[in-house]
């Protein structure tokens, strides 16, 4: 049976196996982190990868940002287990420890001369641009890496995605307005700071999440595109059972033998693996059911495409 296939991020042009062989070999290190931690930093670097394409860097840039998004979250592999795959909130302790990361993967890749010029993404995804970020508190974007500005919103993106469990991208929005959020100025808290606080920035770039905007939209006809894909299959087995029942209507209706015998024939010349004369009809009824769901997920998906459309940073 024809199953339905969907990555949630559409595939980025540019590929890790394109690279230099001895960075390769560097990059093999990811392979010590969970399968988690690996995908997340593979999602990191193709939304990277494509908000640098969507602004139009240079080539020489978005590759550079594709490898320092892939090794951002190389220190965790020196993070305790327990601490990396706790499913509640972490502690004021085991947060400290977390945040550790960012340092212990700077000073790997320092260490690597093949990954030395990529510690940017380690070392700085998690700067804000209003100074809250860590692990050295940076404030304002020429303090912080333009690369390293696009990763945190990468990185943030693709967090949100895997804590809401994302398997589609109705909805998508509601992640979306959190990272507006994040790229407002902050709002002043006393009335004597309001000049300190005016010369802040909100914690991330807005401009790579414009970037990021185009990357959904796309990412949301990409997934429209699957999903038509299965819709055209479930038609066409529907329309295959929908004759094995006008096939049985009309034996059942015959009063000649050949007749009973040669609709009976077609009846069984339409089934395929799995289906039986006895279960076609609840098959046909799980495709309609289903045909009916993809459906109202492609009006949603539509439907989302003009809200994201209308968001602004």
């Amino acid at each position: 049976m024809f199953e339905e296939k969907y990555d949630f991020y559409s595939p980025s042009n540019i590929k890790l196996t394109e690279i230099d062989k001895n960075l390769q070999e560097s990059l093999s290190v990811m392979n010590k982190l969970d399968d988690m931690t690996k995908q997340h930093c593979l999602n990191v670097s193709n939304l990277s990868t494509r908000i640098c394409q969507y602004m139009r860097e240079n080539n020489q840039f978005t590759i550079h940002c594709m490898i320092a998004g892939y090794v951002h979250d190389v220190g965790k592999m020196y993070i305790p287990k327990e601490i990396l795959t706790k499913p509640g909130k972490l502690t004021d302790e085991e947060f400290e420890i977390m945040k550790t990361h960012t340092t212990l993967g700077y000073e790997y890749c320092m260490n690597d001369p093949n990954l030395r010029p990529y510690h940017d993404g380690p070392w700085y995804h998690h700067e804000a641009l209003n100074g809250t970020g860590y692990p050295r508190g940076l404030r304002g974007k020429n303090n912080i890496p333009y690369s390293a500005q696009i990763i945190r919103v990468a990185d943030e993106y693709d967090a949100l995605v895997t804590k809401r469990h994302y398997t589609t991208h109705v909805n998508i929005s509601e992640t979306l307005k959190v990272l507006i959020k994040d790229a407002q100025p902050s709002k002043p808290l006393v009335a004597l700071d309001v000049l300190k606080q005016n010369e802040r920035l909100g914690k991330i770039n807005p401009k790579p999440l414009k970037a990021l905007f185009k990357a959904v939209i796309n990412d949301i006809k990409y997934e429209i595109s699957c999903v038509m894909n299965y819709t055209q299959y479930l038609e066409t087995q529907i329309k295959r059972l929908e004759n094995i029942k006008s096939y049985e209507q009309k034996r059942d209706a015959s009063n000649r033998p050949e007749k009973k015998d040669y609709y009976f024939a077609g009846m069984k010349m339409l089934l395929q693996n799995g289906e039986t004369l006895q279960n076609y009809g609840t098959i046909l009824e799980e495709y309609k059911k289903a045909l009916i769901v993809r459906n109202k997920r492609i009006d949603d998906l539509y439907n989302e495409i003009k809200i994201v459309k209308r968001l602004r940073v």
